[in-house]
């Protein structure tokens, strides 16, 4: 073999070799490199929500003070509306370090961190601020350190807001009104809040909702007040319930590797901005949760709450769902659930 063709063959292994890191995404190889030799961390943070989202929002505003206070020694890149990964794909890809940090719906955590459930167990946190009082205490410690032993760092809770009912039969203003409704609910546990109260759970996306609806496949549903307006769901129910009954929660998370790669001033300068972040969605979830339930009765539905001295009899009609709750995650989810009920 000729010098100069060794020399092609060497260049053509050299070029190949920048090809794979480069695939990896400058993967953990490249930017472990990059650290080592004094460089800026280069973080992905990815999330499903457009960018109009509040909590999109929420998102660029952490990433751009990290990145401002860091002085460069951080940067975090944001990649919205699903552009990286889907809300079924992130977790995974937080899991094996494949995505440094991703916000995503408690719900879509469940299956690997099981006692996240316990925020759509039914009436068990009554209001804003036990919500805020149990997250920012015990029930977020603990809840914390379920994920933490999955190899994923959360780094804050971040407020989505209360679920209610909705449907186009009639008022549901007691427990007894559910009786011979079929509701869509959004997962397990809401599906046996459903069946507690006297109705019939159907599964369907959500994306499929306002058609069943119109047809009549469904009575109604369960959701938030702002995914309600958002889908519309007041051109095809007529009466709207807040039960209050269920909070929505999305977690910042980062994957335990990303994590580890921080030295502790940087794991404080990054801790910091997101709490102010979630301090500011917090309240602003609130008063998105208050303004759809305005605009719905603007557009037409009928709205009932259900008042505080009436919590007891609700809880009481829902009780086997907390009740399975508990058994099936054992003293774990008794401590879960008087965590909630201690923030009331």
């Amino acid at each position: 073999m000729s010098i100069s063709r060794c020399k092609l063959l060497l260049l053509a292994s050299i070029c190949l070799l920048a090809l794979v890191l480069s695939g990896c995404g400058l993967g953990k190889m490249a930017r472990e490199h990059q650290q080592a030799n004094g460089g800026p961390i280069d973080l992905r943070l990815a999330y499903h929500l457009p960018e109009s989202h509040y909590l999109a929002q929420g998102m660029e505003r952490f990433a751009a003070r990290v990145n401002e206070r860091s002085g460069g020694s951080i940067r975090i890149k944001t990649y919205p509306a699903g552009q990286l990964f889907t809300d079924k794909s992130m977790n995974d890809a937080i899991l094996s370090g494949g995505l440094d940090m991703g916000l995503n719906s408690t719900a879509m955590w469940t299956t690997i961190v099981p006692a996240l459930n316990v925020l759509d167990v039914p009436f068990v946190l009554h209001s804003y601020d036990a919500v805020a009082r149990a997250m920012d205490g015990s029930l977020g410690r603990t809840l914390t350190n379920e994920m933490d032993k999955k190899g994923v760092h959360p780094l804050i809770w971040v407020d989505y807001g209360y679920v209610q009912f909705c449907n186009n039969v009639r008022p549901l203003k007691e427990p007894e009104d559910f009786r011979g409704l079929e509701l869509r609910g959004y997962g397990q546990i809401p599906a046996e809040t459903i069946k507690a109260l006297g109705a019939s759970p159907v599964t369907m996306s959500s994306a499929e909702v306002y058609m069943a609806m119109q047809r009549g496949t469904v009575d109604g549903q369960t959701s938030g007040t702002t995914a309600m307006y958002q889908r519309r769901i007041y051109e095809v129910g007529k009466y709207l319930t807040m039960t209050n009954h269920a909070y929505c929660e999305f977690v910042l998370a980062m994957s335990g590797a990303a994590w580890d790669r921080l030295t502790e001033k940087q794991k404080q300068l990054i801790e910091q901005a997101a709490v102010e972040t979630r301090d500011e969605i917090r309240q602003q979830a609130k008063e998105e949760d208050l303004a759809a339930m305005e605009k719905l009765k603007e557009a037409g539905m009928e709205v009932y709450t259900i008042p505080p001295e009436d919590i007891p009899k609700w809880q009481a009609a829902t009780m086997s769902v907390r009740e399975n709750f508990i058994r099936q995650l054992g003293d774990l989810g008794r401590q879960l659930v008087d965590q909630c009920l201690a923030a009331n």
